[in-house]
């Protein structure tokens, strides 16, 4: 006895769940076999078929960005752009003659010379 109605609980709730599917695949076709007014035959026009892609170049380009960013942030602060020792303000041609002629890139005489030339 309670073997049936174990069996009748279940093919009651199996008889539910399945309910909503069976009835819709008795519903007609309302296009015959076509796919519908949107789809195969282009009735609705192109026009609604270009956001796809432009979703896809809006969605890639979020992604790139986020990885940008999120490779800059794991970078640190250590790694920001200076200008080039060479570059710094406030320096005169004298200043990088007298520093050339200290770490021996040029002889007293070469230094002598440009430095004669700088002061005309």
């Amino acid at each position: 006895m309670r073997i049936t109605r174990t069996i009748s609980a279940a093919a009651l709730l199996a008889g539910i769940a399945l309910a909503p599917a069976l009835a819709w695949a008795q519903q007609a076709e309302p296009y015959g076999r076509a796919y519908g007014p949107h789809m195969m035959d282009w009735g609705g026009g192109w026009y609604g078929m270009i956001f796809g892609p432009l979703l896809m170049i809006l969605v890639l380009a979020i992604v790139i960005a986020i990885a940008v960013l999120l490779v800059r942030w794991l970078g640190g602060a250590g790694h920001d752009v200076h200008q080039p020792h060479h570059g710094q303000a406030g320096r005169t041609a004298l200043d990088i003659l007298k520093e050339r002629f200290a770490r021996g890139e040029i002889d007293k005489e070469e230094f002598e010379d440009r430095r004669r030339t700088l002061d005309e």
